[in-house]
């Protein structure tokens, strides 16, 4: 089992970007955050990445409170009472962690059989992640 906090500002997959050839890319931030989080697990997680086997990703991306809320929303979103349903949607967060972790914790991420995943207020930003071999008894 795998169990990870990545204390990096959560940012969800960008729209691919088109050049004149035809040829898509990641926006900026997208290319950046990915980037980011790839060396941040390589120095986390110093293991080969998983292979041959299904396994089950699950995320907590917590995103930060924003400055104008007022001090008693601030406290409802600081103790999770009160979750972001607003953009960046939860896949677009998982779409960008997962291709950042590709070829760093799995091999590829058509091994993940199983995803949870959610997203929180929280004063302090970061991702928590736990990956773990597929168990069909759980």
């Amino acid at each position: 089992m795998i169990n990870l906090t990545i204390p990096i500002e959560p940012v969800a997959a960008g729209r691919p970007r088109f050049n004149r050839n035809g040829h898509a890319y990641d926006p900026k931030k997208s290319r950046a955050f990915k980037n980011q989080v790839r060396s941040t697990v390589k120095f986390l997680y110093r293991k080969e990445p998983i292979k041959d086997k299904p396994i089950e990703v699950y995320i907590a991306f917590y995103r930060s409170i924003q400055s104008s809320v007022s001090k008693k929303e601030h406290d409802r979103r600081a103790n999770h009472e009160h979750m972001p349903i607003k953009k960046p949607d939860t896949d677009n967060y998982i779409k960008s962690i997962l291709d950042a972790l590709n070829k760093v914790l799995w091999a590829d991420d058509n091994l993940i059989v199983h995803i949870d995943a959610y997203k929180y207020y929280d004063d302090d930003p970061r991702i928590e992640i736990n990956v773990r071999e597929w168990n069909k008894n759980v």
